[in-house]
């Protein structure tokens, strides 16, 4: 797998020119986008649609969690755009992500990635909503179900990667969020509960990292990028 396709530039963003600000700089180098539900409200499906015609790999983060039937209507709609991967809620239960390996089935550059846990919560927050699994089982929990159902792959924290790869074989696509470059970098801070240095991801089991404001805010993001496809190609090389 190509070592710039491993690495999602999370384009966070409010406007259509500050997320398009960042593809321009990145240029050629950036190969992979995830936009999520902000940028996407703000944009529509247009400027998902461009960064497909320029080549790029779209990381559609719709964490989609509804019927099955509207499940497989956003999915073929994600395969229409050119998306090359789409969330779903593996709490959504086996049916949902059946209906959206389904639909994604006529689209074959289009992979379905089950969520498992938000990487911004916490064992207490589970307990909140009434469950008593800790993170760990419950991940480990919906991971299998989003296997079982066909997903292509997951989403989860950096810290449960290497847990993962061991439970689920090495075929399935585990993508994580909460990776971060060295703390407060940039005057930002992670917004997630369990975060990592995308090497750590790597090394872990992760076969794509999604990274965010400490490489979108940096003084120049393109540096930046470029320093981590380096330390991800000499990993590799290593491995």
């Amino acid at each position: 797998m190509n070592t710039a396709r491993r690495i999602i530039v999370a384009l966070d963003f409010d406007t259509v020119d500050d997320a398009q600000a960042i593809v321009d700089r990145l240029g050629d180098a950036g190969q992979s986008y995830k936009v999520g539900l902000e940028l996407l409200t703000v944009a529509g499906p247009a400027f998902v649609a461009r960064l497909v015609g320029e080549g790029k790999d779209v990381f559609l983060d719709l964490k989609l969690f509804e019927i099955p039937t509207s499940v497989a209507g956003a999915v073929r709609a994600a395969g229409r755009l050119g998306a090359t991967m789409v969330t779903v809620h593996a709490m959504g239960g086996s049916t949902i992500m059946e209906a959206a390996v389904r639909a994604a089935a006529d689209f074959p550059q289009l992979h379905v990635i089950a969520l498992t846990v938000v990487t911004s919560l916490a064992d207490t927050d589970l307990a909140a909503i009434g469950l008593s699994a800790t993170i760990e089982e419950q991940v480990t929990r919906l991971a299998r179900l989003a296997q079982r159902a066909g997903c292509h792959g997951v989403v989860a924290s950096p810290q449960d990667a290497a847990s993962l790869r061991a439970e689920l074989g090495p075929d399935m696509l585990i993508v994580t969020p909460g990776v971060t470059l060295q703390a407060g970098i940039n005057g930002t801070t992670s917004e997630h509960a369990r975060p990592a240095h995308p090497t750590a991801a790597i090394r872990a089991g992760a076969t794509h990292i999604v990274i965010g404001r400490s490489l979108t805010r940096a003084p120049d993001p393109a540096a930046v990028l470029a320093h981590l496809e380096d330390e991800l190609g000499k990993l590799r090389a290593h491995s």
